[in-house]
């Protein structure tokens, strides 16, 4: 079986990203043989549409089943339309991920995980100005959740437990995205002043 995982490098080493839509690269990887495909997401600068977008890009490589941390609705419902199976999963690199899949340690996702938008400006939590234009109570998110107050708020789509785990293991993965590049400036740094 062919699954994509949401990576922020084009290996079975890189780190596994939490978002989908705007990952930087899908690993698209044949369970079987741990072959792999790298794919860069071209769709995770786009000012809208990254979910569905990035759903035909994992359609069209053949995946039948996706590995991220979060998806949004349009994601999800392109993907399970697509008869592409999601499962969650964070923290760790691509291998890490297809060795928890194969051992039956993701979770499949039931639904979205995160509002529309929620990728969008760095993680799409922005503090927003949320002016609740008309009869709101200045709920939006923001410019980074695509409008000024423009969206109405939505019950979340986990337990506030699994969210707080879900952000706390997000942190994690991106602690060790940073020590990975930190590392990887050292280097370059002191090659360039061999």
């Amino acid at each position: 079986m062919k699954v994509a995982v949401a990576a922020a490098g084009d290996n079975l080493d890189a780190p596994a990203d939490p978002r989908f839509g705007r990952c930087a690269y899908f690993v698209v990887v044949d369970t079987d043989t741990m072959q792999f495909e790298a794919l860069q997401n071209s769709a995770a600068m786009a000012g809208s549409g990254a979910g569905v977008a990035a759903a035909q890009a994992v359609a069209n490589a053949g995946a039948g089943a996706v590995i991220a941390g979060n998806y949004g609705p349009n994601a999800y419902q392109a993907l399970t339309a697509g008869g592409i199976r999601l499962y969650t999963w964070t923290g760790g690199t691509v291998r890490q991920a297809i060795e928890a899949f194969k051992a039956g340690q993701v979770q499949e996702v039931s639904g979205a995980s995160v509002p529309p938008h929620f990728g969008v400006g760095g993680g799409g939590m922005g503090a927003g100005m949320g002016r609740g234009m008309g009869m709101g109570r200045g709920m939006g998110m923001g410019m980074a959740g695509g409008g000024w107050g423009a969206q109405a708020p939505q019950a979340p789509a986990t337990p506030p437990t699994t969210d707080i785990n879900q952000l706390k293991a997000q942190a994690e993965a991106l602690g060790r995205q940073l020590e990975q590049l930190q590392e990887q400036i050292r280097k370059l740094t002191d090659k360039a002043g061999d």
